[in-house]
């Protein structure tokens, strides 16, 4: 065993390694370190502890009772145990202790949450608004981005990686390469074949040199996360009732959708590129509630 450190050096010393060793992203480093920090606080203020020998899973028990009691969602709740069992894990790696007391500690269950989806006369009246505001090369981009997200049910990363070469417009379909690098073809409505035409024409006469991708920002350079969701947030907000804004709600909502109104379960599943039917099923607790609903209106007894 090594000489026993202050709980605090030895957090800064875990910080250190998911900084530089593991290459944990900066807001993950953010999230650890003020977890972390909030429990040795705890243990210091609470049960007199200031060395990690003393720590007892009692101890840590204790702390996560505190935090549900303040009201901490289980989410929450979970990233913090995640930090604690990293932490542990280093310091017997490093041989500060030699068994972790997070082997005794069991995270809460958290309640699986509906997909959130507009409404389908939302979605008539969100078509009609960006068609109507799509003048600009923002409003065109908006246009776009929200027709595609709805009538296609695209991760927000497969769409803003579209190339030019994988949309094939005489064919009336996209090529998309999932997670996993797994192509999948997808149809291409009418309308929305329009859509992309009409783009396309005002892309080239706006940017002689750009990308090779399919949709560009006012700068002619490929379109970026942020960008996209920032339209698709705004034009929801002005056309949907939707607390959750989002592109992952036009994909909810292009799912939802289709098997409310009759959509084979696996042809959505292959559409929405999921590796198991078990994740597409739950799109289908929203049919469902709507099965209800009619049920409750139409059945004679009432």
């Amino acid at each position: 065993m090594q000489k026993e450190e202050a709980i605090g050096a030895l957090i800064d010393q875990f910080i250190d390694h998911i900084k530089f060793e593991r290459r944990l992203s900066a807001h993950t480093q953010t999230a650890y370190r003020k977890d972390l920090f909030d429990w040795s606080h705890f243990l210091a203020q609470e049960m007199n502890v200031e060395r990690i020998s003393q720590v007892s899973p009692s101890f840590i028990r204790s702390w996560l009772a505190s935090l549900r009691d303040a009201g901490v969602t289980p989410r929450s709740i979970i990233r913090k145990i995640s930090a604690l069992k990293s932490f542990y894990k280093l310091l017997i790696r490093n041989g500060v202790l030699s068994i972790s007391p997070m082997s005794q500690i069991t995270p809460p269950k958290m309640g699986k949450s509906l997909p959130v989806f507009i409404k389908e006369d939302e979605a008539v009246a969100l078509g009609e608004l960006v068609a109507v505001s799509s003048e600009d090369w923002k409003g065109m981009n908006t246009r776009l981005l929200v027709t595609l997200f709805y009538y296609t049910g695209m991760r927000l990363s497969e769409l803003i990686n579209l190339k030019d070469q994988q949309v094939e417009l005489d064919r009336g379909q996209l090529k998309v390469l999932g997670k996993g690098n797994k192509e999948r073809i997808l149809p291409l409505h009418a309308a929305i074949i329009q859509v992309i035409k009409d783009y396309i024409f005002k892309r080239d006469q706006l940017f002689t040199e750009k990308d090779s991708y399919l949709l560009l920002t006012e700068k002619g350079k490929r379109m970026y996360p942020r960008y996209a969701w920032q339209l698709v947030n705004q034009v929801l907000a002005a056309a949907t009732t939707v607390q959750k804004k989002s592109p992952h709600v036009l994909r909810h909502s292009f799912a939802t959708h289709l098997l409310n109104n009759g959509a084979d379960l696996n042809a959505v599943k292959e559409l929405l590129g999921h590796s198991s039917l078990a994740a597409t099923q739950v799109y289908t607790h929203n049919t469902i509630e709507k099965l209800k609903e009619v049920h409750k209106k139409a059945h004679p007894r009432r």
